[in-house]
């Protein structure tokens, strides 16, 4: 790391261990609640499969062809981190704050890593909300405040 802190031209890339176990969780938390936050903003039981199909196509992708290895690893998640069940509510306060976490820590302990997060977090988003019957209000809206939490502007 040069003297502000940064990591230097050459020096090592962040891998899953630089990062606490929840730090971790928090970061994929972000990824999987992403896509989840668009799917609940416009509950159509039968766009879910396919969105859900969108989320896990995207993600396989990532994890193969990201140009970072803590990318292709976070893209390598299973399961949501939210029961079948959660609430619209409890899937957006919970995504949100999991984003905002992310967001921070990587800022932190990886700054270089950051707009890839950002990156896939919204493709994330964007995969889903496009996934069955075009992009609707609700899901622009939950793309909007996906990238606020992210701290993307616009």
């Amino acid at each position: 790391m040069d003297s502000s802190g940064n990591r230097e031209k050459g020096a090592d890339v962040a891998t899953k261990a630089d990062f606490t176990e929840a730090e971790w969780k928090t970061m994929q938390k972000g990824v999987t609640g992403a896509g989840m936050l668009v799917s609940v903003s416009d509950p159509d039981f039968t766009d879910s499969f396919g969105e859900a199909s969108s989320l896990a196509k995207y993600l396989a992708e990532q994890q193969r062809n990201s140009g970072s290895d803590l990318i292709g690893d976070l893209a390598h998640v299973h399961g949501t981190g939210f029961g079948l069940t959660a609430s619209r509510e409890k899937a957006e306060t919970e995504t949100l704050e999991a984003l905002r976490s992310a967001a921070a820590t990587l800022q932190e302990k990886a700054p270089d890593e950051l707009a890839a997060y950002q990156e896939l977090v919204i493709g994330v988003a964007e995969h889903v909300a496009s996934a069955k019957t075009g992009v609707k209000p609700s899901e622009t809206e939950a793309i909007t405040k996906i990238k606020e939490a992210l701290g993307v502007a616009g």
